[in-house]
């Protein structure tokens, strides 16, 4: 039974806008920052206050909601015959082995009260690559231009649908098995999310078997451009920026950060990222620069660049246009994606460290522990209204006063594991958790009813 917790007042919908929509990982820009004001600092997910809706979602997935409009939308990986093994905070390497059906499904939900307005099943079957016990079989977060939704389901395939949840095109992507760098038997899962470009559709693969990055037409699902790259296994996600004088595809990798032509997949140009073996966080857009981050072992480097480069800029640091802007070879991130909010730079560890700095500069302004007994964190922070919402692990969610001093404002327990990074709408915060979405709110003084 679907029980969804529902707010007896009416949500002043603004105009569709682009800094209403949340269409893909970390929103616009992949930013994590929204123009949404009254936003809630405090709630109780436990009595429902504050809380607008909830609704339950079968499955196991990490993937984030992704808003168009007065629409959310997710996907989900939903085992046949039990919940699946799922751990947070866990340092085993060891991959999950999966033998057993899958259902992978994608929903559509009405924003203002939580009710499903439709599923669909993408593909039935036993799972093509094994995954971390961390992980799930539906990791990446979908991407939609207010026509189509796209989601991709690693090695099960990449999906498009309308908005009225009619299939328009299906693609095989081949065995996508991102997992141990030396080992190639141990595969951890898939968790690159799609970008959209114009009428294209954008994939970054960096796995055991094969290494590419690729773009589809997002109208008919045909290959238009695909370049195969010698590169180690990773799970960031391109991202698209949009200059004044041409676009720039970013992708983040072991190997190197490069930036192509997102219309025809040609190298721009390429930083050397030295000894590393992993990278996870993605790459986003504050101040017109490119923010690159993280990467195992090592101090997990920050590096920032400015648009307009060519060529090899691997040995080029301090140039006045296109280049590096600045780098510190150490406070980066393991997994989570940092965030740039006004003046500051915000960098969490895995362990709940964080780092500010000036987002211009990389001087360092403070570093705190979030939490004193040391919450784990997969999920990226996302900002609005001067707050920057952090989600745990252990199901927490964190609220900071943004700002040049540490200041927390409060701690929500939402009841559940959180892993998937929160989606910004109309003053809603939307959070996904181990099994229900939620839609918070700061709307004061509103009575609670339920309803099927």
């Amino acid at each position: 039974m679907k029980i969804i917790v529902a707010l007896s007042i009416c949500l002043c919908i603004a105009p569709i806008s682009e800094a209403q929509n949340w269409p893909s990982f970390r929103g616009p820009n992949a930013s994590g920052v929204s123009q949404s004001q009254n936003m809630p600092a405090k709630w109780d997910a436990g009595k429902s206050t504050g809380i607008v809706w909830k609704t339950p979602i079968p499955g196991l997935s990490h993937s984030s909601p992704v808003v168009w409009g007065d629409r959310i939308f997710l996907s989900t990986a939903v085992r046949s015959d039990r919940e699946a093994i799922f751990q947070t905070n866990s340092d085993d390497n060891d991959p999950v082995n999966e033998n057993t059906a899958y259902s992978w499904r994608i929903y559509c939900l009405d924003k203002k009260s939580g009710r499903v307005i439709w599923e669909r099943t993408a593909r039935e079957g036993v799972p093509r690559v094994k995954r971390h016990l961390k992980a799930s079989q539906s990791n990446s977060t979908p991407v939609t231009d207010g026509r189509y939704v796209v989601a991709i389901f690693a090695s099960e395939g990449m999906f498009c649908y309308d908005f009225a949840g009619k299939l328009i095109w299906k693609v095989d992507l081949g065995i996508l098995d991102p997992g141990l760098h030396d080992e190639p038997a141990v595969q951890w899962g898939y968790a690159s999310s799609p970008a959209i470009y114009k009428n294209l559709v954008i994939v970054q693969a960096d796995c055991h078997a094969q290494s590419f990055v690729a773009a589809y037409d997002i109208k008919t699902g045909k290959q238009v451009w695909r370049d195969d790259r010698k590169e180690m296994p990773s799970w960031s996600s391109p991202l698209v920026y949009q200059g004044k004088t041409r676009a720039e595809l970013v992708t983040n990798a072991p190997h190197f950060v490069r930036g192509y032509d997102p219309a025809t997949g040609k190298e721009l140009w390429r930083f050397a990222n030295s000894d590393l073996i992993v990278q996870v966080p993605v790459p986003f857009i504050a101040h017109d620069m490119f923010y690159v981050t993280g990467g195992w072992p090592g101090g997990r480097p920050i590096k920032v660049f400015r648009p307009g480069a060519s060529g090899d800029i691997s040995s080029k640091p301090g140039q006045s246009a296109g280049g590096l802007a600045w780098q510190s070879e150490r406070g980066g991130p393991y997994v989570p994606t940092p965030i740039v909010y006004g003046d500051y730079l915000y960098v969490c560890t895995d362990k709940g460290v964080l780092g500010c700095y000036n987002a211009r500069t990389g001087e360092q302004v403070y570093q705190q522990r979030i939490n004193n007994q040391g919450a784990g964190f997969s999920a990226s922070p996302v900002a609005a209204d001067g707050k920057l919402y952090f989600a745990s692990e252990d199901g927490d969610v964190y609220v900071l006063r943004a700002g040049s001093k540490y200041e927390l404002m409060a701690i929500n327990p939402m009841g559940e594991a959180l892993m998937a990074t929160p989606a910004i709408s109309n003053g809603l915060l939307i959070i996904r958790g181990q099994h229900h979405l939620f839609a918070v709110s700061n709307q004061a003084g509103a009575k609670t009813t339920a309803g099927k």
